[in-house]
Parts: C-alpha cells; structure tokens; sequence
C-alpha cells in the first residue's frame, strides 16, 4: 500500500480521507497488518487509536467513517514498519517482533507492541526508525 495517492504533493504531508475506496484500502491494510502480527484486538485498536467496537467494523469490513489525519498517520507508520520487517527478516521475526520483549535502548525489556500503545504515534516512529536503522537505510 502507498501513501503517495493521499499525499498532497506541495507539502508531502498525510492528510485526512474521506474518499471510501482509499479508506477501504487503509483499514484493510491495517487489519492485515494486525492479523499477521497476531494482534489481539484490543491491540490493535488501541495502536490504531480507536474503539474496539470500531475495530470490529474494520476488521470485519463495515466500518463507514473517515480517516483523520492521526488515523492516517498511524496507518503509514504501521504499514510501513509491516514493510520494514519483511524486507529485514527472512523466519519468525517477520511476524514475530512486534510482540517479541526487546532489550533495546527504545523498548526496555517490552514488546514493541507495548512500547508503541503506551506512546503513541512518537514511539511508533521510533519503532518504524529502529527497523530502518536495522536495514541500514539511516
């Protein structure tokens, strides 16, 4: 999934989505995301920001709102760190590291999981950087 259609092109910027077939490609991104994680769905929520009733719309594809710009943010981060994590690891950690316990610096013995629910979009870039790092790409 690229962020590029929901890009404006003199900022860079993600900007909200009200257009149904780009939102239904988001959520859809984001549940695969969370289901090849093996999130539950009160994790999967809360990284994505929203009731668990209204994850259960996403997941289940009768979910009718838009995406704010927070929403959108969290997407790209999520997708993209999905990303990072396939092009890093070949095995396990593919899928496995987002809920595996991480004693780096950024992580303090908890999952990344962990890490990115209790702080939010700030430590999801950290996390999405972290993977960067990884593959050399900062």
């Amino acid at each position: 999934m690229s962020f590029a259609a929901i890009q404006t092109p003199e900022t860079n910027r993600l900007v909200p989505l009200s257009e149904k077939d780009q939102i239904t490609a988001v959520v859809k991104a984001v549940v695969r995301t969370a289901d090849a994680w093996g999130l539950t769905n009160s994790e999967a929520a809360s990284l994505f920001d929203v009731p668990t009733a209204t994850w259960s719309r996403m997941k289940s594809g009768t979910y009718k709102g838009n995406l704010d710009q927070d929403k959108v943010t969290r997407a790209s981060l999520l997708i993209g760190l999905f990303k990072g994590l396939r092009l890093l690891f070949n095995g396990p950690l593919t899928y496995a590291w987002p809920k595996t316990k991480n004693t780096g610096e950024d992580f303090g013995g908890q999952t990344p999981v962990e890490v990115m629910i209790a702080g939010g979009i700030p430590s999801m870039m950290r996390a999405r950087q972290h993977i960067d790092a990884l593959r050399g790409g900062m």
